[in-house]
């Protein structure tokens, strides 16, 4: 398995304006072309205000452009927050999925609870927690065995 890190802060906020003669952004087209490459996507992600981040959300608005590049992808969830570990966000985003077409997987789920014993994660923000870590690589295996089984359909 390897796991790409995209970072999604190069990205301007979505303005259809910036769409020119069906291009996007710079950052934009080089964003889109590693989701499209991607055989699957694992979204990680805090929550704000029982929802997903903003610049998340703008990064699924601007792939979602058409084409939609998020389109019959296989994909996985793991949050972190406060209470509930990021859930609200998760189903958050599982609902926009639906309008995308991503094929989350349903188990396992990981909502780290970031701010209870023992500790998740150091000053650099490095996953710590063996617990934790073991429930990550158990959603990897999961996203891995359903990408397979989507790519032999």
């Amino acid at each position: 398995m390897e796991i790409e890190y995209i970072d999604i802060s190069p990205l301007p906020f979505l303005n259809t304006d910036l769409e020119v003669d069906g291009g996007f952004p710079e950052p934009v087209e080089e964003f889109r072309k590693k989701i499209l490459e991607a055989d699957s996507v694992l979204f990680a992600s805090p929550e704000y205000n029982y929802s997903m981040t903003g610049p998340l959300k703008n990064a699924i608005d601007w792939a979602s452009r058409a084409p939609n590049v998020w389109d019959d992808k296989p994909a996985a969830i793991v949050s972190a927050g406060g209470g509930f570990g990021g859930g609200r966000s998760q189903y958050h985003l599982r609902q926009v999925g639906v309008f995308l077409n991503l094929h989350f997987i349903n188990k396992p789920e990981l909502f780290v609870k970031a701010f209870e014993p023992p500790q998740k994660f150091d000053s650099d923000g490095n996953l710590i927690d063996p617990e934790t870590k073991e429930k990550l690589k158990q959603i990897l295996l999961s996203l891995q065995a359903f990408t397979h089984r989507l790519q032999s359909k």
